[in-house]
């Protein structure tokens, strides 16, 4: 094994133990809350709502919660990690070692998507007990939790190299993640929306990912599970190739 991979895999398993140490708050937690969401939405619309014929809210909203703890936890490992290491003078120990940018990225990205798949495992088997649920085209679920997990990880390393200090992480991820998930169709379908309304959500790519991953479970999907796909991962490159390259630059790394 090469010197660099080996430096990425050591790194990988850093990251992930940095993370399983602490499972009760970053694992254990947010499937609680994706609980807290399902038991009261699920509650006050079941009777209320029916988005697709035959589906009842609670199990149209399972799909949603599990995808957003998916996004929420990817993006909040790989930016807490790196502006951690920032902040409490480590990361010159990093810095000191011939990883390249790739390595980094594999790592760090790789790690994030682990927290955020083990999470959306975690909302699924507990939530599952609350409503019927289906996997008519598992494929679909497969490919954009992977997709949806590596890009918000990426972006979480965007957040993490231009932070300097935690308060910027936190407005990154209230004014920018939070609400793209929020609004992507978590808890709604967009076609339930006015018309201006729709046209805003469908400019937002985490719309993309909650539908796509959603007609894994369904067979139905607002837009064709295609071009979610074509967007998503025209999304997934940009990004993808947007944080290799501030990593090869060492944006805000080295002084």
């Amino acid at each position: 094994m090469s010197a660099g991979l080996q430096g990425a895999r050591t790194l990988f398993y850093k990251e992930v133990l940095r993370f399983w140490k602490v499972s009760v708050q970053t694992v254990a937690a947010p499937v609680l809350t994706a609980v807290l969401y399902l038991l009261i939405f699920g509650h006050v619309l079941e009777d209320k709502v029916e988005v697709f014929p035959g589906v009842g809210y609670t199990s149209f909203l399972i799909p949603g919660l599990v995808m957003m703890s998916v996004l929420q936890n990817s993006f909040a490992n790989s930016s807490s990690s790196l502006i951690q290491s920032k902040i409490t003078g480590n990361l010159v120990f990093l810095l000191v070692t011939p990883l390249s940018h790739w390595a980094w990225f594999t790592a760090y990205v790789g790690a994030s998507m682990v927290r955020g798949l083990v999470v959306g495992t975690g909302v699924f088997a507990v939530t599952v007990w609350f409503a019927p649920l289906h996997l008519a085209e598992p494929g679909w679920i497969l490919v954009f939790a992977a997709l949806g997990a590596g890009m918000l990880g990426s972006l979480g390393l965007i957040a993490g190299l231009w932070a300097e200090k935690f308060d910027q992480i936190a407005a990154f991820q209230n004014f920018i993640i939070m609400p793209l998930t929020f609004l992507s169709g978590v808890f709604y379908s967009v076609q339930s929306l006015p018309g201006l309304w729709q046209a805003v959500s469908h400019l937002n790519p985490f719309f993309y990912l909650i539908d796509g991953f959603r007609r894994g479970f369904f067979g139905h999907s607002d837009v064709s599970p295609w071009l979610s796909l074509g967007i998503v991962g025209s999304a997934f490159l940009l990004v993808t190739g947007l944080t290799l390259e501030l990593l090869r630059r060492g944006y805000k790394l080295r002084a």
